[in-house]
């Protein structure tokens, strides 16, 4: 939306540009012109000889002469401002312009930004996913080797079920007597062999 306000503001100042542009060619035209109609007179009045009322076309060449002047000053005057307002607006229209592509800019900025996020969102995403299936694979390998564990405690001769739900303690606790008692039984059958 900025940018295409900004872009309406551009269109804008370049329409009142050509405008002025065009006033002042015109006015240009028109001092051409006026500057033609001069030296015509003065063409002219060249040719009259001094018999024919040569104080009246005196006068009337200054008299025309001062309001050509006068013309002229204040077309030069119109000029002046029409080519100062052009170059006002060359600068509005240059700075609509470089705010234009600095929105531009700042809008791809954050188009990467937003990209560079989703795909950190996505990376953690498929990380999370890849956590979960590793960690029910753990889990269902520790609960398969616990189970060998309590299979492996109680099955044992003389050993008694268990009287309910185990905890992993009791569970250890159990493995350690089974170790220690085959751990005695394996010294008493040396130190009965070495005898």
């Amino acid at each position: 939306g900025a940018i295409s306000s900004l872009q309406r503001q551009v269109e804008i100042q370049e329409s009142e540009l050509r405008r002025i542009r065009s006033e002042k060619e015109l006015l240009q035209k028109q001092l051409r012109e006026r500057e033609v109609q001069l030296q015509a007179m003065s063409d002219k009045f060249c040719t009259i000889t001094e018999e024919q009322r040569q104080e009246e076309i005196v006068a009337m060449m200054e008299e025309e002469n001062r309001n050509l002047h006068q013309i002229v000053t204040e077309q030069e005057s119109q000029l002046a401002e029409q080519s100062k307002l052009i170059g006002e607006l060359q600068g509005t229209i240059s700075q609509l312009r470089a705010e234009v592509v600095n929105a531009r800019l700042h809008l791809l900025e954050q188009k990467q930004a937003q990209k560079e996020i989703q795909n950190q969102a996505d990376a953690l995403q498929h990380k999370a996913l890849q956590t979960r299936v590793a960690l029910e694979q753990v889990t269902c390998k520790f609960e398969r080797y616990r189970n060998k564990i309590i299979q492996a405690t109680f099955s044992v001769e003389g050993s008694q079920d268990p009287p309910g739900e185990l905890t992993d303690n009791e569970v250890l606790e159990a493995m350690q007597k089974i170790i220690n008692e085959r751990a005695e039984l394996q010294q008493m059958l040396k130190h009965k062999g070495s005898r």
